[in-house]
């Protein structure tokens, strides 16, 4: 993984676990936020927490914000001081930029005005959970576009002890496995099998990474008790 530098405007909840999931993967990270309490929570967790006006262009130029690879603007609550912030990074030469949206008009001039992605956590959420209430077992959604999805869920016992080829998972479900997830026997670290191969054996305990249309995996739970 290619270390980068980011620049997380906004200490905020969306803000903070941005901040701290960056670091954790081992990238640099600037925190950035006018509140001082929310700089010296981050004091520790991050590389460098700094108190400044995001609306202050020479305070962002001082921070060496210019320098960063990426900019995530999580200020959500006052929609002008986002705009203005997202022009600043954008005129000091940021290449890529992530915004936080709060409304679908928010959203939209995000768009207008050149970030790279907006993102709307609450909405975003909304979605995982639903999906999560509709599919059993869900552990992760991806939604691809409005139709297809990628989901994780344990193996059902269904499949395990059967092979790809055994399960015939295209033809009787409409569902492609991409990856299995599986810890071995007496070991704490998770080992990833991206495409795996027509004699691969589903295992009990496995974690099943699997592409669909969202209403073939919807089907997925129901298809299966039919076939008990």
């Amino acid at each position: 993984m290619k270390k980068q530098t980011f620049a997380v405007i906004g200490l905020g909840r969306f803000g903070s676990a941005m901040a701290q999931t960056l670091t954790e993967l081992g990238q640099d990270v600037i925190g950035i936020d006018s509140d001082a309490e929310r700089v010296q929570k981050h004091a520790d967790l991050i590389r460098s927490a700094i108190e400044l006006d995001a609306n202050d262009e020479r305070a962002l130029r001082t921070a060496g914000v210019q320098d960063v690879d990426v900019a995530v603007i999580s200020i959500g609550e006052n929609i002008e001081a986002s705009l203005l912030a997202v022009m600043l990074v954008k005129d000091l030469g940021v290449r890529r930029i992530i915004a936080k949206a709060v409304t679908t008009l928010h959203g939209r001039i995000l768009e207008r005005i050149g970030v790279d992605r907006v993102i709307f956590p609450e909405r975003e959420m909304a979605i995982r959970v639903a999906h999560s209430l509709v599919v059993a077992n869900v552990l992760e959604y991806i939604e691809l576009s409005r139709d297809f999805s990628i989901i994780e869920m344990p193996a059902p016992k269904e499949f395990v002890g059967k092979s790809l080829k055994q399960l015939q998972l295209r033809n009787k479900y409409g569902l492609t496995l991409i990856a299995t997830k599986r810890k071995p026997a007496g070991s704490d670290r998770e080992v990833t099998n991206v495409a795996p191969a027509a004699d691969d054996q589903i295992l009990d305990g496995d974690v099943l990474a699997l592409l669909g249309s969202n209403d073939r995996l919807a089907q997925l739970d129901r298809l299966l008790k039919l076939e008990n």
